[in-house]
């Protein structure tokens, strides 16, 4: 599903090069539960963007369903992306003039779905995270829980093969932050949608089926 090999990741700021990530390898298997674990500035966020072709590697080679994403061109990235990924946000990113329902709606929109499916599919994923009485509140109008449910359910609407979930927890208090893991452990139990979370909080780690700690860009053994 997800493999890297012997993957860096430099930026330069002015003079300075900056190695945010340090030849990691990893591979990731189909409806695994993964979290990658470790502190502010360890490059947890850069390799999740790397994995969901938000960026491309300096060195290495990153695979997604068997596609290495680096010969891939601007447009077959993005549909990559668009049909077999999602992403959740520690700051949620919803659109704010949006209600629920449209957060939700957005991405079949751009899909080009017909309106009757996009109805349908929109409204099941609603009611899987528990909002189908909120579909026309926006995202003010909600609680932090909620908004990340929506969230939740805005990227599973187009059935992504891989959710990529950066700090979702960060923003919540700890009960409703125990209540999004519960929620993202069962949709990865009955859907077999693999997912991939980043977190500093040790907490949070108890939930994934396999651990990757990283320091300083690079995977602890």
């Amino acid at each position: 599903m997800v493999s890297l090999n012997g993957v860096t990741k430099d930026y330069r700021l002015g003079r300075t090069v900056v190695n945010a990530v340090k030849g990691i390898d990893l591979e990731i298997n189909e409806g695994e539960f993964v979290s990658i674990c470790g502190p502010s500035g360890s490059g947890k966020s850069t390799l999740l963007n790397l994995i969901g072709c938000l960026d491309m590697p300096t060195t290495g080679t990153i695979r997604i369903m068997g596609e290495d994403v680096s010969r891939l061109k601007d447009f077959a990235l993005s549909k990559l992306r668009n049909n077999h990924i999602g992403f959740i946000f520690q700051m949620f990113n919803l659109i704010p003039v949006l209600t629920a329902y449209e957060n939700v709606e957005y991405p079949l929109l751009i899909h080009g779905m017909k309106r009757k499916e996009r109805q349908a599919r929109v409204s099941r994923m609603l009611d899987e995270v528990g909002l189908n009485k909120f579909i026309k509140h926006k995202p003010d109008e909600l609680s932090g829980g909620q908004r990340q449910r929506v969230a939740i359910a805005r990227a599973l609407v187009t059935n992504p093969k891989i959710v990529l979930a950066d700090e979702p927890t960060a923003n919540l208090d700890s009960q409703t932050g125990i209540e999004i893991l519960e929620l993202m452990k069962r949709i990865n139990e009955e859907h077999k949608t693999t997912f991939i979370f980043s977190t500093h909080d040790p907490k949070v780690v108890r939930y994934a089926k396999r651990v990757y700690n990283i320091t300083d860009g690079r995977i602890n053994s």
